[in-house]
């Protein structure tokens, strides 16, 4: 159905940037809606951004609102997360994910997932 496979994770120091990608497949993924998640140690997984495939209509948590930036490529079925301003608290596993139809917060709503990619921030 759908494959999603991360990358650009990695160890950046506190207020760097850092761009993750998620390569995409699947015949209509461009009409799925995709998101990013993160899920640090003893935490429970949260949203972090997403985007429709209707009009790209973007959504962020108030966490990451004015620092991060969602965006897609429907061309190469590639989803990307520009992250600003990075924070220790922005330390986690990021995972993209996808789902039919409309853009929703909840992780259980989503049934595509890639393997996720360390992000660490060094204060």
């Amino acid at each position: 159905q759908v494959q999603l496979v991360e990358s650009g994770g990695g160890l950046v120091q506190a207020g760097g940037s850092l761009r993750l990608s998620c390569a995409g497949s699947g015949r209509t993924f461009s009409r799925y809606a995709v998101g990013w998640f993160r899920q640090a140690p003893g935490k429970e997984r949260e949203f972090v951004a997403g985007i429709s495939w209707i009009g790209g209509s973007t959504y962020y948590a108030d966490s990451v609102k004015g620092r991060f930036t969602i965006s897609r490529e429907n061309a190469k079925n590639t989803l990307s997360l520009q992250m600003n301003s990075l924070k220790s608290e922005d330390t986690a596993v990021y995972y993209c994910a996808a789902r039919y139809s409309i853009v929703v917060t909840a992780p259980s709503g989503y049934g595509y997932w890639g393997q996720g990619t360390q992000v660490t921030v060094s204060s």
